[in-house]
């Protein structure tokens, strides 16, 4: 958005200059409403604006966390900022833009939140930002209501000083939910530890708060959960964790114990809290319980017979509460400042009562979190009705463990979820305590939903899928209108998201499918200015499809998302020059000229081509032939030379 305006503000200026009309000077000029994401709770508009300009002053209240001050310089300097100078109080009248930076129980903050007629956001993970212009200079207040909401500011700050004048306005702002983020808990190839390094950064500036280290693949965690870690692994997570603090982001351990665990087996309890105790000498103090994917038709263990009696839904809920509230009072004893622990249930999705949610609502320690699903799986959507019967169903708000974009299930085979977050009801922050992606096994690519979801986790109720999904774009291209523009076109082919039945949940690209219908509708009707304006309008959509990829891999966008979509890329191009000879068979069939059947030929040729690009082997669960845009595209491009007869 910020560089939109800019190019408007170019514009205007070329135009005034031709018609030889001085331009309004910049302190004339309305400020207008920016556009921040995730949108805050409270934004207002003061009058007037400050320019950064090459020289500010910072002032950082006492207490400041070094790496939250470092960013903000990082921030200024991106900003074109040359000195950054320091002072420990605000001059009368600032003669240069001022950035104040702390939280508002310091003396400093309170002075320039008072200067702004501004008061500080008082909820957790809250912030204030106040910026008022004064004379030749202005203040920007950065107050945090704790240390991860100074950060958060920061985050919000980013994105005014990529604009040429920062507003003057109020902004505060806390999230809706506690707890936002992602699970890496999909099957298949697991992320390296650097796409989970660079994952942790991105979630930093989403405003999530939560990373679940789940992968299935690893064997300490799951199928040889009893055993240590080896010590390079151990460092690896350490440093993840140390990682993620900076970032001002909870990692979350989880373990997965189902398969093999005997319930009432103190060795089997005291092994878990070994592990997490492992864990925790490395800097981490929130932990997890998986319990999802196995079956409780029959005990692990002998034992577990003779305590719970025999096996079933409701004797599982009673050994799993049991375990679980041993472990709970465990994680306590050893730091008292550790957050609840979080399990996922056998009964993860749905909130129809049965007998294992009841034993688990009946003893489940009311601290542990429970994680759940939705109506399903893969929930074609989730409203407001639908998280209060879970609520009732488990006794307690439930973490909402959302099954998108992963695609590591048979029905996503072959495709990127590239569609908007969507279809998730406002005021589910009433009912739920917070909001977890399950991702792809495409780090890069996943960030599309994941800012989607962020931003939903952050502030559900003024919430606007399509808008954040632009930016998404937005920020994956480095502002770079082109690339965005590209990217864009690529998300509409990967639009379709899929659930486990036939029935997927967002439909296959709606922009492409609309433009290929308006063809269809022209052509249909007979008219030949509205038939010949119709298949130019195609023949300019394949150009970009066909140049998309290009464009993509040139170098504005994140690089990690070209090497990680690089088959799409491939197939995009593929059916891009599909498109175009397409539309040159129907512009020559429309004129009456032979060479439409040659074109069509070709279009036949290339689209076998791209339609054969394989997905990259051993990337995602199922691999096989890349799906783009299929059932629109495909179709269009095999109806074409049945539309327009030769004469």
């Amino acid at each position: 958005m910020a560089r939109y305006i800019r190019e408007i503000g170019t514009c205007v200026a070329l135009v005034t200059a031709l018609a030889g009309i001085a331009p309004i000077p910049a302190r004339a000029q309305s400020a207008v409403l920016p556009a921040i994401f995730p949108a805050p709770a409270s934004i207002v508009l003061t009058g007037g604006a400050i320019a950064l300009g090459k020289s500010v002053v910072l002032v950082a209240a006492p207490g400041t966390d070094p790496e939250t001050l470092a960013l903000v310089r990082h921030v200024l300097t991106s900003a074109g900022v040359e000195t950054i100078a320091a002072a420990q109080r605000l001059p009368s009248t600032p003669d240069r833009p001022y950035i104040v930076i702390g939280t508002a129980e310091t003396a400093i903050v309170r002075d320039a939140l008072a200067r702004s007629k501004a008061v500080q956001d008082g909820n957790a993970e809250g912030y204030t930002i106040a910026s008022v212009a004064t004379g030749k200079g202005g203040i920007v207040t950065l107050a945090g209501h704790d240390a991860d909401g100074l950060f958060h500011a920061v985050q919000t700050f980013r994105q005014l000083a990529q604009r040429p004048t920062i507003p003057a306005l109020r902004i505060e702002d806390h999230p809706a939910m506690p707890i936002r983020g992602t699970i890496e808990g999909f099957y298949g190839a697991p992320w390296s530890m650097t796409d989970r390094t660079r994952h942790l950064e991105f979630l930093a500036t989403v405003k999530a708060n939560t990373y679940v280290y789940s992968p299935k693949d690893d064997p300490y965690a799951r199928d040889r959960w009893r055993e240590p870690y080896p010590a390079d692994t151990l460092a690896a997570l350490g440093t993840l964790a140390t990682t993620a603090r900076r970032n001002h982001v909870d990692f979350v351990y989880a373990i997965s114990p189902g398969p093999s665990v005997c319930f009432s087996d103190p060795a089997d309890r005291q092994a878990l809290e070994r592990k997490f105790d492992a864990l925790r000498s490395i800097g981490v103090h929130s932990f997890y319980v998986a319990l999802d994917d196995i079956e409780y038709a029959k005990w692990n263990c002998e034992r577990d017979r003779a305590s719970f009696g025999p096996s079933g839904a409701e004797a599982a809920g009673v050994a799993q509460a049991q375990l679980l509230n041993a472990v709970q009072a465990s994680l306590v004893a050893r730091d008292p400042a550790s957050r609840p622990l979080i399990m996922v249930p056998t009964e993860y999705y749905d909130a129809k009562e049965t007998p294992y949610k009841a034993a688990l609502r009946k003893h489940l320690d009311p601290r542990i979190v429970v994680q759940w699903t939705g109506t399903d799986v893969v929930p074609p959507a989730i409203s407001v009705p639908d998280a209060r019967a879970a609520t009732k169903a488990f006794g307690r708000k439930t973490l909402l463990w959302d099954n998108y974009p992963v695609n590591d299930y048979g029905q996503s085979t072959g495709r990127l979820l590239l569609a908007p977050y969507a279809r998730r009801e406002a005021g589910l922050s009433t009912e739920l305590t917070g909001v977890l992606s399950n991702p792809m096994n495409q780090e890069v690519p996943s960030r599309v939903a994941v800012t989607g979801l962020a931003a939903f986790g952050w502030n559900d109720k003024a919430y606007d899928a399509e808008r954040t999904w632009h930016a998404a774009a937005r920020e994956l291209a480095g502002g770079d209108d082109r690339a965005t523009a590209a990217l864009l076109i690529l998300f509409d082919t990967q639009h379709l998201a899929p659930t486990f039945g036939s029935q997927p949940w967002q439909e296959q690209a709606p922009r492409l499918k609309a433009l290929l219908d308006g063809v269809r509708e022209a052509i249909a009707q007979g008219d030949v200015a509205a038939r010949r304006e119709a298949i130019a309008g195609l023949a300019a959509r394949a150009d970009a499809m066909a140049s998309a990829p290009d464009i993509i891999r040139a170098g504005a966008v994140d690089p990690g998302f070209a090497e990680q979509a690089r088959p799409w890329l491939d197939a995009m191009e593929g059916w891009g020059r599909t498109l175009q000879l397409t539309a040159a068979g129907l512009d020559a069939a429309d004129r009456g000229n032979p060479a439409a059947s040659r074109y069509f030929a070709d279009a036949r040729k290339l689209a076998a081509e791209a339609a054969a690009v394989q997905t990259i082997p051993g990337a995602t669960r199922f691999g096989g032939p890349v799906k783009l845009a299929d059932g629109v595209l495909d179709r269009f491009v095999a109806d074409a030379p049945a539309l327009i007869a030769l004469p």
